[in-house]
């Protein structure tokens, strides 16, 4: 450890001495049973404070705890590793954890305001496997806040998952009350809310669209990435802007002792990470980039005549530079995109004739998002960063055909394009301040400003035919619309009593769109009452305002999907989230247990209008906002979480009871229906054994309830027209028998449950290892859609009309191999 004095702060705004006391005073008149216990006169106090690092690499650790054992009091890191704790000048015995490292301890007597650094040491890897208690100050039942979880990204990374590519997102879809809609896909939904309804933030600046390949991947290579934490409830003030969750993925910062390079080679992709110091405890870089290979791998199937393919890549990047020892900058950078080409020729020749066609189509779809930021020890209590953001997200999408030809003397040709785009664009900027007064206040408040530029869509089509006019237009919205949304937040994580702890705050925001201006005020509380020592019960509200609407065409985030701005005609969406929990450890600390119920109500939600898509309309110059309808939904239930993060064997089970509906006066006779995902069970088993030093065995297990689909009861066919004819009636029978198909409810029928299991072999020396496992190992058909089909039985010369079920994925092996030095 580091120590460090520092002089006295005398502006009492910084120290927190001059006004708190008469706080207490209040509080102790007001509420005696719960004043901060008991008001007495005030002791000299100092302050420690400074940072918590990994002393291999030098990366700040987030959430490392520091505890004082006889006070009872401590501090946890916040996501830049730095800590305040305030305490009496007196003989201290202060105790550093974080799971995977080594402790630290430090026994002092303060006399003025110090500044510590702490750097921990990994533990080696057998014992990590010990089952140890160590010293928390911030286990679950001392928590304030519900509905909050983190993942370590070494468990992330032992998880078997599809094609062996690690996948964040996925890991996530794995907890309680998080859902995946389709087979396969990495989309989030969260306690009855939609994709859109998630802020998923990567180092501050929010990402759109977040999955590959048509929502098979996720846009996230974990080599690059430090912390994930997971918010679905209790939602402090410092957030906005979205319903449901808020997704923080942390990269990691580089490596400020030694240059490392690791990476890995899949089956249908490879990644490559390098970092190091540029200058040794001053300035480091992360550089971590990942491609696939799917475009080398169809080549050899393609037809002659034809050439295309698919891949994706992604970039992460970082720069990380300490200016001095209360000043730091980062520089994050991130680039995705997908990319899908085809070429196809066809000719033809007939004695004079001769025809040639060509046909191309491009379609590329991806992010791009920077951040810088700059960390400001204002004093050892006030702590400060300072964000530009840059997030952009844009869909292109051509198709060329042309085609010529001559017989004899006469040529002709004729070509026809299509081009369509669309995307959405941010430049933000936002302040953040943690005011850490004393260990009974941990005080933020902030603001932040976006200018959001979306482009939602404009299909450009040019018709040139053979001796005939060229035709030249422009369908949908071919001008952007610029918007500025803006932030302002305040919020106290108090200790009321030894007992008794809340979060409180409000977040005000402003929309403007055009001539419209929405604005929000919105209340936000949690609370946590200690039980005993190891269990709570804990109660939270919340209200959420979101600005911004997703048109979805389908389940599996094609990329055609649409961000929109909030109108006079399509609202602001909000939601209002009641949350009642019990949460505490067991067996010493090792595991962690809590079972949450929730109540939330949505409005403003809008849906495609019966037969309505992006591209409905096509040939007229129609506004989005037609193609809507806008009702309303809810969703209730209960989550149950056992988790445990150390030891030997590592994961979780969750189980989610829920109900989910919507209602949208136009759709469905006005009637409330199921949400698509609405599933009455969800189950999920995460298991982690660590077999020997090097090997290690992981599995996944999952079971829901099928998702509901809207089938037809009953059809006819029409085989006639009616017309007429002189005054007189007069049916004629149809070229094609018209169908009819008759519905009663949306989403009235399910499909069969869904469930599998994943299993993983980890291999592991210190410079190599491979991973081999199966995604649905014991090859469950589950279903992916439901088509419906005449099927003719020659014995009985009868016709059934039957359902039948598409399944995307069987058992499907793989194996990795990673590598580092």
């Amino acid at each position: 450890m580091i120590l460090r004095f520092s002089s006295a702060i005398p502006a009492a705004i910084l120290s927190g001495r001059a006004f708190y006391p008469s706080l207490h005073v209040i509080l102790a008149i007001l509420l005696p049973g719960i004043a901060p216990d008991a008001y007495t006169q005030p002791r000299a106090e100092h302050t420690i404070s400074g940072y918590v690092t990994d002393a291999s690499n030098g990366e700040k650790l987030i959430g490392a705890s520091l505890y004082e054992p006889a006070l009872r009091q401590g501090a946890t890191t916040n996501r830049y590793g730095f800590f305040s704790l305030t305490l009496p000048a007196d003989s201290l015995r202060i105790v550093v954890s974080y799971i995977g490292f080594r402790s630290d301890t430090l026994a002092i007597r303060p006399d003025r305001d110090l500044r510590v650094d702490f750097a921990l040491r990994p533990l080696p890897l057998e014992m990590q496997a010990r089952e140890v208690e160590a010293d928390q100050v911030d286990p679950i039942q001392e928590q304030t806040r519900m509905g909050v979880v983190d993942v370590p990204v070494s468990q992330i990374e032992k998880a078997p998952v599809l094609l062996g590519e690690v996948d964040l997102m996925k890991t996530m879809q794995l907890l309680p009350g998080v859902q995946s809609g389709a087979e396969g896909m990495s989309g989030l939904y969260v306690r009855g809310g939609g994709p859109d309804q998630n802020l998923i933030l990567l180092d501050d600046a929010p990402v759109y669209n977040a999955s590959h390949l048509f929502g098979l991947f996720s846009v996230f290579n974990t080599s690059a990435v430090k912390n994930v934490q997971l918010t679905k409830a209790g939602f402090p003030a410092r957030f906005g802007g979205r319903l449901s969750s808020v997704l923080e993925v942390a990269m990691k910062d580089g490596n400020m002792q030694a240059f490392e390079v690791e990476g890995s080679i899949g089956l249908v992709a490879s990644q490559v990470t390098l970092q190091g110091p540029i200058r040794k405890d001053r300035t480091s870089f992360i550089v971590s980039a990942r491609r696939t290979y799917i475009d080398l791998l169809i080549r050899p199937f393609l037809d002659p005549g034809e050439r295309g393919g698919y891949y994706f890549y992604d970039i992460n990047a970082k720069l990380n530079h300490v200016l001095s020892p209360r000043n730091r900058v980062f520089l994050s950078l991130y680039g995705g995109d997908d990319r899908f080409w085809s070429d196809i020729q066809d000719e033809y020749t007939s004695g004079a004739y001769r025809s040639e066609e060509t046909t191309s189509a491009n379609f590329g779809w991806g992010n791009l998002t920077s951040t810088l930021r700059w960390n400001i020890l204002f004093s050892n209590r006030l702590f400060g960063n300072l964000t530009t953001i840059f997030s952009r997200y844009k869909l292109t999408s051509n198709v060329d055909d042309r085609s010529a030809t001559s017989d004899g003397d006469v040529h002709e040709t004729e070509t026809l394009s299509l081009r369509y785009h669309s995307g959405i664009r941010d430049f933000g900027l936002k302040l953040d301040l943690d005011y850490i007064p004393n260990p009974a206040h941990y005080i933020r408040f902030g603001g932040n400003g976006t200018y959001h530029t979306y482009s939602p869509g404009a299909a450009q089509y040019r018709f040139n035919p053979a001796g005939g006019a060229p035709e030249d237009t422009t369908l949908g919205a071919a001008r952007a619309t610029d918007a500025v949304e803006f932030g302002m937040y305040v919020e106290d994580d108090v200790r009321l009593s030894k007992r008794l702890s809340a979060n409180v705050g409000l977040h005000a925001s402003g929309f403007s769109v055009g001539n419209s201006r929405f604005g929000s005020l919105q209340p936000r509380v949690s609370t946590r009452f200690l039980l005993n020592p190891r269990w709570a019960l804990k109660a939270s509200y919340a209200r959420m305002r979101q600005y911004i609407h997703l048109l979805s065409n389908s389940t599996i985030g094609l990329p055609t999907d649409l961000w929109l701005p909030a109108t006079e005609r399509a609202r602001p969406e909000g939601s209002r989230q009641y949350g009642l929990g019990l949460a505490g450890t067991l067996k010493k600390g090792q595991y962690e247990f809590s079972v949450e119920a929730y109540h939330k109500t949505m409005a403003n939600l809008i849906e495609y209008r019966e037969g309505a898509t992006f591209l409905a309309g096509f040939g007229e110059q129609q506004d989005w906002q037609d193609k809507v309808e806008t009702g309303r939904g809810w969703s209730y239930g209960i989550e149950l979480f056992l988790q445990k993060k150390r030891g030997r064997t590592t994961g979780w089970i969750g189980y989610t009871l829920s109900w989910t509906r919507r209602r949208f006066p136009q759709l469905n006779e006005g009637r409330a229906f199921p949400f698509r995902y609405d599933r009455r069970h969800d189950i999920a088993l995460v298991f982690a054994h660590q077999l020997t030093r090097i090997a290690n065995f992981s599995l996944n297990w999952v079971y829901g309830t099928g998702n509901a689909i809207t089938i037809p009861v009953a059809r006819y066919y029409d085989e006639y027209v009616r017309g007429s004819i002189g005054g007189h009636e007069l049916w004629t029978p149809r070229v094609l028998p018209f169908e009819t198909r008759i519905y009663e409810q949306r989403n009235g029928f399910r499909m069969s449950a869904y469930h599998r299991i994943d299993l993983g072999f980890n291999f592991d020396w210190s410079r190599h290892g491979f991973r081999v496992g199966a995604y649905n190992a014991y090859n469950r058909k589950n279903p992916y859609f439901i088509y419906f089909d005449d099927y003719h039985d020659p014995q009985t010369n009868s016709r059934e009309y039957q359902a039948k079920q598409v399944t995307l994925f069987p058992v499907l092996p793989w194996i990795s191999y990673r590598f580092k030095f």
